[in-house]
């Protein structure tokens, strides 16, 4: 199983947790992590939800930095990307959800 969660935080409002989870079962050419499709419609669904532009704060994921997401992101204007550095989990707040 996999998890993609968001943060989501706005001044004066009460933070909320955003989650999808996905499914493995171990088929042949299933896909074992979440696609850039996947990351698109959380992040769609999190913009309906919040009716708010988002600023997100992302690590270096392959599937974060590929081109294709790139495009997808670059379409949504309402979307801000933050990278992170490499290996700085404590700078995600999300990872503590986890532990």
């Amino acid at each position: 199983m996999s998890i993609a969660g968001l943060v989501c935080l706005k001044p004066g409002h009460r933070g909320r947790l955003m989650w999808r989870t996905r499914l493995h079962r171990g088929r042949a050419g299933e896909r074992g992590s979440f696609s850039e499709d996947d990351y698109i419609a959380i992040l769609d669904q999190a913009h309906q939800r919040l009716q708010a532009p988002i600023v997100l704060i992302w690590d270096n994921l392959n599937t974060h930095v590929s081109r294709r997401l790139h495009t997808l992101i670059a379409a949504r204007t309402w979307l801000t990307v933050i990278r992170r550095p490499s290996y700085t989990p404590d700078l995600n707040r999300a990872e503590g959800v986890w532990r």
